[in-house]
């Protein structure tokens, strides 16, 4: 297990920037840098052992200040979106940045995505980890509280990246944190070959706006039935309004409840390579996006223009929406209480 640094630029504010390289045993390597808290490269072996990195991103810093889809970042302070940028909280109003047509979107115009981390490497024989620690001050994007957050990458040697979030506030505030890495386990080309389950029976239905309806709907006879495996591409140009609406797949599945908190999501296969990447999370949801908004404006890794459908996110979290919406899980975070979850990608061949 090894961890190593390099310097990877300067932001527009004049704060260095580093990258951390985790390497296990195995030769799996994962590239994470502390602006934003990104995974800037997963490289794992196919069947033959070749290996390939399996998520989209870009070579230098300025690709991420300039050319970024939330490539590989963590999302906060809220994760997905936010009807109207407005919510309630125990009476009290608040405004939040409409960064996404009328609606706010992934903690706001300058999310977590866009912040300096503090880091520190944690090195054993068995987890090769990544501390980042980042303090979000009180009214930061409009939200309450002063926030103290730390986020811990740990590579093992059983090819698994765990990925554990933690958090304290002095205020009430609401609070929903994920990871936002798309993900192409065949190291190019479009993800509509590959073969995808999701541990879900439902998901929470869109509006044009892609804001939940408030409805917990049935995958059953609908596109997005994923409870056995099958093409992404599938069923992706089905004439259903669900799709339409988002271009594809940009929805919240709602996680069978199981008697072990941490449990699995979704299971990804790619066929051609045999790679197979499990997610599993303590989270009640995932955001399974089908990288509808990719069209190939952007150049990324080695010069590769990442067209419709380039990469797929599993975005672990609560529900969207949920401060607007109180049938579903609640996003409240308190003094006293502290936030806590955990999503790991494990990766293996068949």
């Amino acid at each position: 297990m090894k961890i190593t640094s390099d310097h990877f630029g300067v932001t527009p504010e004049g704060q260095e920037v580093q990258l951390f390289s985790l390497t296990n045993d195995q030769g799996m390597a994962v590239k994470i840098t502390n602006f934003g808290g990104i995974i800037t490269a997963i490289n794992v072996p196919d069947r033959n052992g070749k290996l390939d990195d399996v998520v989209l991103g870009h070579e230098t810093l300025e690709g991420y200040l300039h050319r970024s889809r939330y490539f590989g970042a963590l999302i906060g302070r809220y994760a997905n979106r936010i009807a109207h940028g407005r919510f309630c909280l125990r009476g009290a109003a608040y405004t939040l940045a409409k960064n996404n047509g009328e609606n706010h979107l992934h903690g706001g115009l300058k999310g977590f995505d866009k912040v300096v981390w503090s880091a520190r490497e944690i090195q054993d024989s068995e987890v090769a980890s990544l501390e980042l620690t980042y303090r979000s001050k009180d009214g930061e994007e409009g939200y309450p509280g002063n926030l103290e957050t730390r986020v811990t990458y740990g590579l093992t040697n059983g090819n698994e990246l765990r990925i554990e979030y933690f958090a304290t506030t002095d205020q009430n505030t609401i609070l929903n944190l994920t990871n936002h890495s798309y993900f192409n386990l065949a190291g190019g080309g479009t993800v509509l070959d590959h073969q995808l389950a999701i541990n879900a029976d439902n998901f929470t239905p869109v509006n044009k706006g892609l804001i939940p309806t408030g409805e917990i709907r049935s995958v059953k006879d609908t596109p997005l039935d994923f409870t056995c495996r099958t093409a992404i591409g599938a069923r992706i140009n089905n004439h259903d309004e669900q799709l339409c609406f988002a271009g594809g797949y940009d929805h919240n599945f709602v996680l069978r409840t199981e008697t072990e908190t941490f449990r699995k999501a979704a299971t990804v296969y790619e066929p051609m390579t045999g790679r197979v990447m499990e997610v599993s999370t303590t989270q009640p949801g995932m955001q399974f996006y089908s990288g509808n908004f990719l069209d190939g404006s952007i150049a990324g890794k080695s010069g590769r223009v990442y067209i419709k459908h380039s990469g797929c996110c599993f975005e672990t979290q609560h529900f969207p929406d949920s401060p607007n919406q109180p049938s579903f899980p609640s996003t409240l975070l308190k003094p006293g209480e502290e936030y806590r979850h955990t999503t790991s990608f494990k990766f293996s061949v068949e």
